[in-house]
Order: structure tokens, then sequence, then C-alpha cells
């Protein structure tokens, strides 16, 4: 098979019609051997039986039905897992990304200089707090960790078999996609899109600071080293305090007030020792997670394809 185009469905029903009129038209110019794999990852609405309509009236469409909501990451990392083209090309199922980019992509990779053609955004799409948010994202991300990923990233990328098979290999529980693409290596190149923007998004506030806590400590011990780093400087001052409260008392005999600091102080390390056995937790509670060896995604049924089961 030369082609698989890899999707996820999470409140998709209003997009998929359109989105599969859309990639077969887009893949029937480059080849005419392709598949389409839809992943459900527990959508609450009807995406599941438009996919299922799709797959009765096109037995090229794929649908992997997985047994509850796993999340946008792990749900693709199974998609391209099913995924059986030579060249696959993943994107999202809402249509913010265009399939008629598959063409470009195909270009790059027929150039034969690269293992990957991955979009980027012409210009950040969202309003100013988004924008900030990104920027102040990807500062974080690249001051903690060694990993470096392209800035406004999208979904939309075609890649070559031999690199998502590579990709594949990680087994991480929990997923940074961004930071796995960057992690394999090859050599990628980008491409500029225009993402439209349909106004909403399941990504909250919350869940983006959930993505970020996230992504640092799965790529990077870098925060750790920083809170031992603290500690010696926290404990320099203490002890040069000490030394200069004790000069105060041998020397001019005068004892110093300072209720008011003290009980700020201890409040401020409080908060800090709080913050730093929280963010330990966080580590340790990943090194629980992967130790378990759980798979990250549980599949219920694949509809289509040469591994159909129910």
């Amino acid at each position: 098979m030369k082609l698989s185009i890899v999707s996820t469905m999470y409140r998709s029903a209003p997009y998929l019609r359109e989105f599969h009129r859309r990639c077969v038209a887009a893949a029937e110019m480059q080849c005419d051997d392709f598949e389409i794999v839809l992943v459900n990852d527990g959508s609450p609405d009807e995406s599941l039986q438009v996919a299922l309509e799709l797959r009765r009236a096109d037995p090229r469409v794929v649908v992997v039905d997985l047994s509850r909501n796993f999340g946008h990451h792990k749900a693709m990392m199974t998609g391209l897992a099913q995924a059986r083209g030579e060249r696959v090309f993943l994107l999202d199922s809402d249509l913010e990304e265009p399939p008629e980019a598959l063409e470009r992509f195909w270009a790059m990779l027929d150039a034969g200089d690269c293992d990957v053609a991955y979009g980027v955004q012409e210009s950040r799409k969202g309003g100013p707090v988004e924008r900030i948010a990104g920027r102040l994202f990807y500062a974080v991300f690249d001051r903690l960790t060694r990993v470096r990923i392209p800035r406004d990233v999208v979904t939309a990328r075609l890649m070559s078999r031999r690199y998502v098979d590579a990709l594949i290999l990680h087994r991480d529980r929990e997923v940074f996609l961004a930071g796995l693409w960057a992690l394999t290596g090859f050599e990628q190149k980008p491409l500029a899109l225009r993402k439209l923007d349909k106004g909403s998004t399941t990504y909250t506030v919350r869940r983006r600071v959930e993505v970020l806590v996230n992504a640092v400590t799965s790529f990077s011990s870098r925060p750790l080293h920083y809170i031992f780093y603290f500690g010696l400087a926290i404990s320099a001052v203490a002890a040069a305090f000490i030394g200069w409260l004790v000069y105060q008392k041998l020397f001019h005999a005068r004892a110093l007030d300072g209720w008011t600091s003290l009980i700020v102080s201890v409040w401020f390390m409080g908060g800090l020792n709080a913050s730093f056995l929280g963010l330990i937790g966080i580590y340790v509670a990943k090194v629980f997670t992967e130790t378990k060896d759980r798979p990250y995604t549980v599949i219920r049924a694949i509809h289509g394809g040469t591994d159909e089961r129910h």
C-alpha cells in the first residue's frame, strides 16, 4: 500500500463526511492505493456511527474503535501503529488543516532529501492570550529540555515508512507527541500552512498547563537539578544570615526583632517545599506509570483492513 491517511475522532461527527471526501480527492491525485485510518478516541457524539457509514460506503476506510477516551496523542500513536502505507499522512479531522496540503507534502518527500514533511502555521491562530501562551510554552520547554521542537508546529505531516516504524517504537505511557516527533530524528523539513480557526477547542487552560508539565517532565530531569541548586542557594543565604546574627549578638549585644519577616519566610519556604515535593511526586508518578508497562490504549474493535476484529 502506498499511502495511509491517519486521523483521530473526538466530537468530529460534523466534519467527517467532508473530511473523507477531501482526503479521497487529495489521495487520488497522488496514488490509487491508499487507506484512511480513523481512530475513535471515545468520542461522545456520533463520530463512530458516521465513520462506520463511511466504511460501508468505502472499503478503503479503516475504523479503529478505542475502548474509551485515552487522549489525542495516544490515539494518534495507535493510528500510526495500524497504518500500512509506505507513506503516512497524519492530520486532524476537524479540517483546520487542509487535506489538500498532501500534494505539497508529497512533492517534498519525492525530492528525496527528507523523511518527514511537517506543517507549521503561517501565523499562529487565536487571540492575544493564546498567542502569548504559545510563546510561553515554547520558551519554558526550550529552557528546561534539550529537545527542540519547531515553533507553531501542527499535526499535519507526511512521513516515510521507516520514520513511522521508528516513531512507534517509543512506548511512553505519558505521550507528548511533538517531542517524540523531534526525538525520533531523521531529516525533517517544514511547510507553512494556513490553519483555520473554528473558534472552539477541547484544550482548556488547565489542559494546556497539564500538557506543558507532562512535556517537560517527560523529556527532562532539569527541574530536579534546579531544585537542588535552589536549595543550595537558600542554604547559603541562611548560613550568611545566621553568621550576621551571631556577629550582632557577640559584638554589639543586639537582639533583632523580626516576627513579621519570620512568618513570611516560613510561609514562603513552606510553599516552595510543597511545590518542590509536588514536582518530585510527578517524576515518581511517571516512574510508577512507566514500570507498569500497561498499553497506552485499548482497542475495542477494528473495522476494515487486514486485521478486522470485534
